[in-house]
């Protein structure tokens, strides 16, 4: 008898559409606009600023992930986040 021990970064549950619209609320009320894509590896999220956003409203990256991660069903290190002025 062997074992199997999957990896967990490979595993993945489902969107919490629920947690992922509480964020987009939360980021829509400071003009910013929330752009998920999931992939096999993870998710890539872009957050994109509108004409009236604060500079100092986002929280940084890596708590954003963290906060991001459940939601998204992956976890926090597999989500490529593009905050507004990066390309």
């Amino acid at each position: 008898m062997s074992s199997f021990e999957p990896d967990v970064k490979e595993c993945r549950v489902a969107v919490d559409e629920a947690a992922l619209d509480q964020i987009r609320q939360s980021l829509q009320a400071e003009d910013y606009q929330l752009q998920v894509t999931l992939r096999a590896d993870g998710a890539q999220v872009r957050i994109a600023a509108g004409p009236a956003a604060c500079d100092e409203c986002l929280v940084p990256k890596d708590l954003m992930r963290v906060m991001l991660a459940p939601a998204l069903g992956v976890q926090p290190d597999t989500i490529e986040l593009t905050y507004p002025k990066e390309r």
